[in-house]
């Protein structure tokens, strides 16, 4: 039953800290995660990812170039080639990072715009990864808004209603549970549960009082709690709310 289920919209179970992947799955079904969509970076993580989405039915996957792995122009016809597997349901994560290295700024808005392009050919959703990059971001998915999610949302409650109003969810993670997330917390309390999504983004930025340790989606309960209580809503309705609007937003 959806009510009883929670959805980590974004994790990236490839990654080696997950050294137990049997375990970590099964305290995931424990707590009540049932679906995971494992999210690849580049072309390698991408393939990782449908990997596991082949193996384990409840996973599915994403797949798409980062901003923070773009040094050049580059061709994207490996995107569009692993779409087509069965249980990809979203092209990301995709978008812009001006955080580390403005360096390639004009190659990364290029290829962002390419992936939603790709994405609107599939009929897909995209995963957004924007960072000190808000305007920039939102300025080209006015040209092509392509259905998905705001992925890590980290923008002002000002900015959260311009991607709102584009149709954009906004995913929700462990910062919501640090002492110092006064402007996230303002976004999930003004925020229509109907356009938050739960996520995990692990192994990072694992929820209090894991944080710093390896994020897991057994740890997704604290997240929904934290979204309980600021926004006062039963963590019931909640948990429906969310699962419900992954269901929508990625078909599974």
């Amino acid at each position: 039953m959806v009510n009883n289920m929670i959805i980590d919209t974004h994790i990236h179970l490839y990654d080696e800290a997950y050294k137990n992947l049997e375990q970590v799955l099964h305290e995931a079904t424990i707590v009540g995660v049932k679906n995971m969509i494992v999210v690849g970076y580049d072309y390698h993580s991408s393939k990782k990812a449908i990997a596991l989405a082949n193996k384990y039915e409840d996973l599915y996957a994403s797949v798409g170039l980062h901003p923070s792995e773009i040094k050049k122009k580059e061709d994207l016809n490996w995107v569009r080639e692993l779409i087509k597997e069965p249980k990809v349901v979203a092209v990301g994560e995709i978008g812009l990072d001006y955080y580390w290295d403005r360096t390639y700024e004009e190659f990364q808005r290029e290829l962002f715009f390419q992936q939603l392009e790709i994405a609107e050919e599939a009929n897909l959703p995209v995963i957004i990864h924007s960072r000190e990059a808000a305007l920039d971001t939102l300025n080209i998915l006015k040209k092509k808004p392509i259905p998905g999610v705001m992925h890590c949302f980290a923008y002002s409650l000002e900015m959260a209603r311009e991607f709102i109003k584009l149709g954009y969810y906004l995913g929700i993670g462990g910062v919501l549970t640090f002492k110092n997330s006064k402007k996230l917390k303002e976004v999930v309390q003004e925020t229509p549960l109907e356009h938050l999504l739960s996520e995990t983004d692990g192994p990072y930025l694992a929820p209090h009082p894991f944080r710093g340790k390896v994020n897991r989606p057994a740890y997704l309960p604290y997240i929904i709690e934290a979204i309980s209580e600021i926004k006062n809503i039963d963590i019931e309705t909640v948990k429906m709310t969310l699962a419900k609007n992954a269901k929508d937003v990625f078909k599974i």
